[in-house]
C-alpha cells in the first residue's frame, strides 16, 4: 500500500500592483456584458490575479443542450451548444470537452452551424432558441475560422435570441439567419437576415412586426434558392406567456432569401403560435410542419407540393414554448423524430407518434442529430445533458463529464472538515455535495447526494447538524432530508380550514433562522415560520403582494383573451413572495419581496408590515430577486431588484439605512446590460459587499460606491445566487449554467477600502491548515510505477 500524506496550508497571499496609472481613457465597448464604466478608480488597478475561484461541478446531471454541429467526415469532433453554459468541443465522440466560448459576450446559445464548405469555420446564435421562464439572451452573431480557438462578433446584437443559421452549401459567403427576436420586449433585430459577403454586413429580408421573428428555418436540399421560414409571435413578462398571435406564419422564399410569400395554405385559419420545419434529403418534396395554434387545433402537417399546400397528418404536439422542433430522418423521408418531454418518433409520415424509449435517460428533449451513415446512432441533447445510443434508443449511454448544471440557488452548511455545497437545479434536481475531498481525484460525480427531485431551488442546511437538509422542488414542494439515512419528509405549509390555496412562486424564498434552532421560514403570497423542523407551520401574515389581476394586463400593445395561444402556460402564479430575509441582528425584523414590486417589512416578527413601493428609479412591479438584512446593522436592508423579463437588463441595487423608510441606490458602475440576482454582505467588513449578474460576479470594498469584477477562472455565465462559508471565509457561486464555483479565502478583500494603497505586495494571515491522508480509490495517476500493479489508462489498479 502506498500512503501519501499532504498538509493542505491555505495561503492568502495578495498581490497589489500599483504602476504608473495610463492617461488616456479605456475606450467604450458599447454591447459588451463585461465591460466596466470608463472612470478610473484606485480598486480598478488592484491585481486579482491572486483570487482564483475553481469550479467543482457536478456533472452527474450535466444541464439544457441547445444544439450540435458534427464534423462531416471526422464524427468523433463535434460541438455542442448549451442553453446557459457556453460552447464545447470534443474531439474524441465525449470522452472529453472543452468550453471554447468562455470570454465572449453571452453565454446562453441558440444554434450553432459548421460551415458545410470548410468543417473549421463555426457560426453561433447566441440567445436560447425557446420561450420559457428560464431562458436567457444573448448578444447576436459570432463567427470563428479556426474550429472554435477565437470567435469575432459578426454583428445582430439586438437579436437576443437566434434559432437557426445556414450557410449555403456551395458559397460560404451566403448566410442566412432566423431570429426570433426579444422575448421580454418588442422591436430588435428579428425576422431573417442574409449576408453575401461572409457576415460582414447583413439586410433583412422577412420582416412581419415588431412582436414576431422567426424561429425555425429550413433549406431545400435539392435547391439552395428555396427556402422556408416559421414566423412566431410570442412574448413574456413576470405575469404571463403568450404563445401566438396573427404573426405566425410559414414563410417561402425562391429567390435565395431576397424575397418571401406566405406559404400557410391549409393551416389553420386561427391565430398560431410556434411552428416547427423539417425537410429530409431523400425526398425534398415532402415538407413537415408541427403547428401549435388557438382553438384546440394545432397538429401535425404535411406538404407533398414543396409548401404550395399542406394537409393536416395527425393531432401530435408539444408545449410550443420549449419544444416544438422536428427532424426529419436524413435516409428516410417518412420518418420524424419530435423534440418534446418525451422523445417521439413516426414511421409514416407524421400519422402516428410513438415514444422511442428514454427508461434511462433524461427527459426534455431539445436537440437530436442522425448519424447519416447510421440511421441507428443518434446524439440527443436534454434538460440533463448529452446521449448517445447506437440502437434507436433500445439503450443509451451518458456523457457524465460536462458540468453545465443550472443552479437556482446555493447554500453551504458548517461540516468540518470540509463544508458541503447545496443548491436547486433547472430540472436536475436538489443536490449537495462536498467543497473539497481527501481523494487524490478531486471531487468526483460519485460524491454528489440527490436531496430531492423535480426542478431544485433553495436549499437550507441546519447551521447545528449538517445531517438536516431543507430542500424544495417547483412551487413549494418542501422535504427535510437526513442526509444519514436517506429519509425524505415533505414539510410543505397547507391551507387551513376555510382558507384559499396559497400562491407559490416557481421559485420560492426558504431560510433557516440564524436566532433559534429548528426555526425556519418559507413563503408563498404569505410567510410562514416552523420552529420544530418543518412539522408544525404558523402563518405570519396576509397577503404581502399586490394581488393584481394578470389577466387585465397588457402585453403586446393590448389585453388579450384568456383563450389566446398558451395564454399563462408555465408561468407561475401572480402575486408571489420570490425574496426573504431574517435580520441576523434582530429575530423580529422580516423582510419580504414580491414578483409585483412590493418589499415588505416587519419589526415584530410578523405581527404587522410596512409597505414599500415605487423606490425612486425603479420601475413599477419590478421583480424583488432579493432582500438581504445586514449583519452589522439592524437598520440597513438591502434590496436587488431584477427586471429583465420586461426588457429591461439594468443593474438594481439599493440600500436602506433606516429600515426601508427610504433607499439609496448602489449599483453605480455596474455594467449597464447585466441584471442583478443576488448581493452578499461580508460577516466581519460591512463594507465589503458582492453581488451576482447576468453575466458575471462583482464586489466593492466601499460599501457600493464603487464596483469591480472577478473574473479569475469564472467564464461568461449567470450568476444566480452567492454563499459565504463563514469560518473558511470563502465565497461560492451558484450559477445557471456551469455549475458551482469556490473563492478560497477571500479575506485579503477586506483590506483594500478605497484601493489606495501604497504597497507594492503583502502577506496577510491565513487561516489554519488541514493535514490529513490522501487516499486514490480509484487508483493512483502517474507515468511510473514501481511495485506490484498495473496501469489502466492514467489509473493504477491490483495485480490480478
Amino acid at each position: 500500500m502506498i500512503k501519501q500524506y499532504l498538509s493542505l496550508i491555505l495561503v492568502a497571499f495578495f498581490c497589489v500592483s500599483v504602476g504608473n496609472v495610463s492617461a488616456q481613457k479605456r475606450k467604450k465597448k458599447k454591447a459588451e456584458n463585461t465591460e466596466v464604466k470608463d472612470e478610473k478608480h484606485p480598486i480598478d488597478e488592484v491585481g486579482l490575479s491572486a483570487l482564483k475561484f475553481r469550479n467543482i461541478g457536478p456533472a452527474l446531471t450535466s444541464g439544457r443542450i441547445s444544439d450540435f454541429a458534427v464534423h462531416p467526415e471526422k464524427h468523433h469532433v463535434f460541438y455542442v451548444a448549451t442553453s446557459s453554459g457556453g460552447v464545447w468541443k470534443t474531439k474524441n465522440a465525449g470522452t472529453t470537452f472543452t468550453p471554447i466560448f468562455d470570454s465572449q459576450g453571452s453565454y446562453s446559445i441558440g444554434c450553432i452551424t459548421m460551415d458545410p464548405s470548410n468543417p473549421n469555420t463555426l457560426w453561433v446564435g447566441t440567445g436560447e432558441n425557446n420561450n420559457q421562464r428560464s431562458v436567457a439572451y444573448g448578444d447576436g452573431l459570432y463567427k470563428s475560422d479556426d474550429g472554435g480557438a477565437s470567435w469575432k462578433h459578426m454583428g445582430l446584437k439586438m437579436s437576443e435570441h437566434i434559432s437557426k443559421i445556414i450557410v449555403h452549401p456551395e458559397n460560404s459567403d451566403i448566410i442566412w439567419v432566423a431570429s426570433v427576436g426579444p422575448l421580454w420586449s418588442s422591436g430588435g433585430d428579428r425576422g431573417v437576415y442574409k449576408s453575401i459577403d461572409g457576415g460582414k454586413t447583413w439586410v433583412a429580408t422577412l420582416e412581419i412586426d415588431k412582436h414576431t421573428g422567426v424561429a425555425d428555418m429550413i433549406i431545400d436540399p435539392s435547391n439552395p434558392d428555396v427556402l422556408y421560414a416559421a414566423a412566431h409571435q410570442r412574448a413574456r413578462h413576470v405575469f404571463t406567456y403568450l404563445g401566438g398571435g396573427p404573426g405566425s406564419a410559414i414563410y417561402k422564399s425562391t429567390d435565395g432569401g431576397e424575397s418571401w410569400d406566405k406559404a400557410s395554405a391549409g393551416l389553420p385559419k386561427v391565430d398560431l403560435g410556434r411552428i416547427g420545419l423539417a425537410v429530409s434529403e431523400a425526398d425534398p418534396e415532402k415538407l413537415y410542419a408541427i403547428v401549435e395554434a388557438a382553438e384546440g387545433k394545432s397538429g401535425f402537417y404535411r406538404s407533398t407540393n414543396r409548401g404550395v399546400s399542406w394537409h393536416k397528418r395527425g393531432g401530435h404536439v408539444t408545449s410550443g414554448n420549449y419544444y416544438q422542433e422536428i427532424i426529419a430522418d436524413p435516409s428516410n423521408a417518412d420518418v420524424i423524430y419530435s423534440m418534446d418531454t418525451w422523445l417521439s418518433s413516426s414511421n409514416d409520415g407524421g400519422k402516428t407518434f410513438n415514444r422511442v424509449g428514454e427508461n434511462t435517460k433524461h427527459v426534455d428533449n431539445h436537440c437530436i442529430w442522425i448519424d447519416p451513415a447510421d440511421s441507428d446512432h443518434w446524439l440527443v441533447g436534454c434538460d440533463g445533458g448529452i446521449y448517445e445510443t447506437w440502437d434507436a434508443a433500445a439503450t443509451w449511454a451518458f456523457m457524465a463529464n460536462l458540468p453545465v448544471t443550472q443552479f437556482y440557488k446555493v447554500a453551504v452548511d458548517n461540516d468540518v472538515p470540509f463544508y458541503n455545497v447545496y443548491g436547486g437545479t433547472q430540472d436536475n434536481f436538489s443536490l449537495g455535495g462536498p467543497s473539497r475531498t481527501t481523494t487524490s481525484h478531486g471531487i468526483m460525480n460519485s460524491d454528489w447526494i440527490i436531496t430531492h427531485g423535480g426542478d431544485g431551488f433553495e436549499s437550507q442546511v441546519d447551521p447545528e447538524n449538517p445531517d438536516i437538509v431543507y430542500a424544495q422542488s417547483q412551487y413549494g414542494v418542501l422535504v427535510r432530508y437526513d442526509r444519514k439515512s436517506g429519509e425524505e419528509v415533505g414539510i410543505q405549509p397547507k391551507e387551513r380550514k376555510g382558507e384559499n390555496g396559497y400562491r407559490w412562486n416557481w421559485d420560492a424564498p426558504l431560510q433557516v433562522s440564524n436566532h433559534k434552532s429548528g426555526r425556519l421560514y418559507f413563503a408563498a403570497n404569505k410567510l410562514f415560520r416552523s420552529d420544530d423542523y418543518g412539522n408544525n407551520w404558523e402563518v405570519l401574515s396576509d397577503d404581502l403582494t399586490q394581488q393584481i389581476n394578470r389577466n387585465e394586463l397588457k402585453i403586446m400593445d393590448k389585453v388579450w383573451s384568456i383563450d389566446a395561444v398558451a395564454k399563462n402556460r408555465s408561468t407561475s402564479p401572480y402575486g408571489t413572495i420570490v425574496a426573504f430575509s431574517e435580520s441576523p441582528v434582530d429575530e423580529n425584523l422580516l423582510v419580504v419581496g414580491t414578483d409585483d414590486g412590493l418589499i415588505q417589512i416587519s419589526s415584530d416578527g410578523g405581527a404587522n408590515w410596512k409597505k414599500t413601493a415605487n423606490v425612486s428609479g425603479v420601475p413599477n412591479n419590478t421583480y424583488v430577486n432579493s432582500v438581504y438584512c445586514s449583519q452589522h446593522d439592524a437598520n440597513v436592508i438591502y434590496a436587488a431588484f431584477n427586471n429583465h423579463k420586461y426588457g429591461d437588463f439594468k443593474p438594481y441595487i439599493y440600500k436602506s439605512n433606516n429600515k426601508g423608510s427610504t433607499w439609496q441606490k448602489i449599483s453605480n458602475n455596474l455594467p449597464e446590460r447585466g441584471s442583478v440576482y443576488s448581493i452578499e454582505e461580508d460577516h466581519v467588513d460591512s463594507n465589503l459587499l458582492f453581488c451576482g449578474t447576468e453575466f458575471g460576479v462583482f464586489f466593492s470594498s466601499n460599501g457600493g460606491s464603487h464596483w469591480r469584477q472577478m473574473k479569475a477562472g469564472v467564464p461568461t455565465v449567470a450568476i444566480r445566487d452567492l454563499a459565504i462559508q463563514r469560518r473558511e471565509n470563502d465565497l461560492v457561486l451558484g450559477t445557471f449554467g456551469r455549475g458551482f464555483f469556490v473563492l478560497d479565502d477571500y479575506s485579503s478583500l477586506r483590506n483594500i477600502g478605497d484601493g489606495k494603497i501604497g504597497d507594492q505586495a503583502a502577506i496577510y494571515e491565513i487561516r489554519d491548515a488541514y493535514r490529513y491522508e490522501q487516499n486514490a480509490p480509484l487508483g493512483l495517476r502517474g507515468k511510473a510505477f514501481q511495485g506490484d500493479g498495473f496501469y489502466v489508462g492514467d489509473n493504477l489498479a491490483p495485480s490480478v
